[in-house]
């Protein structure tokens, strides 16, 4: 599942993976949420900066619910400053890609390493 807002990075992650993997796809928390109530997906990435209910609530959200805590969650940020990337697994995301995603490859590596968990 990709949770996403802006429509670029959404095509961009769509291109990458759709060879591969079954997309499930949101364009807001809220549609994430209410997706992820319907459909078990094996892996999800979370934009940060979404509006409304940020990825940070999103994540405690997920990670609070039995059903779905289990569920690897990258967050997919442009947030790349020193230290986020930590504070980012500290809140409970299971890895951590910075945008703008230039490397396909490596994000395909990332999906698939902590996928490999299930």
């Amino acid at each position: 599942m990709i949770i996403e807002d802006n429509p670029d990075n959404m095509a961009l992650m769509e291109a990458i993976l759709e060879e591969e993997y079954s997309l499930l796809k949101a364009v807001s928390s809220v549609d994430g949420l209410n997706l992820l109530r319907t459909k078990k997906p094996d892996i999800i990435l979370l934009d940060i900066s979404l509006p409304g209910i940020d990825g940070e609530e999103v994540i405690k959200r997920i990670r609070n619910d039995e059903t779905f805590k289990k569920i690897p969650v990258i967050a997919v940020t442009a947030h790349a400053m020193k230290g986020d990337k930590e504070r980012f697994l500290g809140l409970g995301f299971d890895g951590y890609f910075s945008k703008p995603i230039v490397n396909a490859q490596a994000l395909l590596d990332l999906i698939k390493n902590k996928s490999s968990v299930l």
